[in-house]
Order: C-alpha cells, then sequence, then structure tokens
C-alpha cells in the first residue's frame, strides 16, 4: 500500500511552504498560491537538492546560476497579475521553475535563456511536465523577442543595472513590467505599469538576483 507521501511526492513540504513562508508574509493572491503547491518544485532542482527543494533559500541549477527562493518567486508571479491568455515574456529561463508558475496562470508563455545548455534542460523538464505553453527561446533576453510582441507581461529573473528600453518598447498598453533594478550586489524589485507613453514604477521588495547579462544589461566578466 502507497503511502501519501509516495502518491503525491513532497505535497506536505508544498503546503508547509506555502503555509509558513507565502501566507504568513502576507501574499494572499489565492491563484498565485494554487500554483505553488501544484507545481513540482523538487523537479526543477538537481535529485541531489530534491530534499532541499522546498525550503526558505535559493538553490543552484549549474552554470553558475540559481533557482530563486519560493517567496521571490511567489511575489513576483502575485505582481504579474497574469489573466488567462495573457502573453508572457519571461527573461532568464533557469531551471524553467518560474515559467512553470506562470503558465499554471493561463499565460502563454516565451522564456528566453542566453545559456543554451540551461535553455535545452529547461525545454525537456517543461516538456516532460507537460507545460506546453511554454516556449524556452535562447538568446539575449536584454533585448527582448521581438516575433511574439507586444506582451501583456514581461518578467526579468536577473538584476540589471537599469531597465532595458527594449522590453518596454515590447510591453503592451496597460501591460507590467516586473524586474529587480539595482547594483550587482544589491536591488530593489520593480512593478513597471505601461498606459500609453507613460509608465508608473512601483517599489516592491529589496532582493538579490544573478546579474542580468546582456547588450542592455551588465557586460559579462572576464
Amino acid at each position: 500500500m502507497k503511502t501519501v507521501r509516495e502518491a503525491v511526492p513532497y505535497e506536505s513540504e508544498r503546503r508547509a511552504m506555502v503555509e509558513t513562508q507565502l501566507r504568513r508574509r502576507g501574499l494572499r493572491d489565492e491563484r498565485v498560491l494554487a500554483a505553488m503547491l501544484k507545481v513540482p518544485r523538487h523537479e526543477f532542482v538537481s535529485p541531489a537538492l530534491a530534499h532541499a527543494a522546498y525550503d526558505d533559500r535559493p538553490l543552484p541549477i549549474g552554470e553558475a546560476e540559481t533557482i530563486s527562493q519560493p517567496y521571490i518567486v511567489a511575489a513576483m508571479t502575485a505582481a504579474a497579475r497574469v489573466a488567462p491568455g495573457d502573453k508572457v515574456l519571461e527573461v532568464g529561463t533557469g531551471s524553467g521553475y518560474q515559467a512553470a508558475m506562470l503558465a499554471e496562470l493561463g499565460g502563454r508563455i516565451y522564456s528566453m535563456e542566453r545559456n543554451p545548455r540551461l535553455a535545452e534542460r529547461a525545454r525537456e523538464r517543461l516538456a516532460r511536465l507537460g507545460y506546453s505553453t511554454v516556449e524556452v527561446i535562447t538568446g539575449d533576453g536584454t533585448e527582448g523577442y521581438p516575433p511574439a510582441a507586444p506582451y501583456q507581461v514581461i518578467l526579468v529573473t536577473a538584476a540589471g543595472p537599469n531597465v532595458p528600453s527594449p522590453l518596454l518598447d515590447q510591453l503592451a498598453d496597460g501591460g507590467r513590467l516586473i524586474i529587480p533594478v539595482g547594483s550587482r550586489e544589491n536591488q530593489f524589485l520593480q512593478q513597471i505599469f505601461k498606459h500609453g507613453r507613460e509608465t508608473h514604477t512601483r517599489l516592491l521588495d529589496s532582493c538579490r538576483f544573478v546579474p542580468l547579462i546582456g547588450k542592455h544589461g551588465w557586460p559579462e566578466e572576464q
């Protein structure tokens, strides 16, 4: 006879993550909380780190990149306000976990990853888990992805020194851009709304992300 733990791997850990790391910190978006309960975060890290997948911390995914801590993923997803049918550009696929979260909310996701090895792993993982509405594209995300523009939501999972102008250009009227901006060491998460030619910026949380490398981000360190 199978136990609940065997039938639904890490279900109790996911529930504890949502209750202790998200609800207790004030996250109240029930759609986001439901997605956090559903997406198997342990599938987006190496098997050796699966036991730590639901801990309140970022984890390495190889290639000097990380999967953000659950609270940050949930906070960014809530700030994006994805509605079913929204076209979403994600900059920085990483393991694919954030893309899976956005897809759970009904978005059509175009996810860009500059590292071809990470891109291929994420592409295979998302396909295996059934996320057919996510397309992973290898390229410089700071230049956006013009073929599918404009986007109702653009979400950037790495920190730039400023907001890349191509991303603002590709954001739809009424769209939301979520991006950490600051120095390489410390940043603030920004929620940017676009109305015509005007933008309005709201500062959310202080944070620390890996640097956004690219033509309109940080130069790659030699």
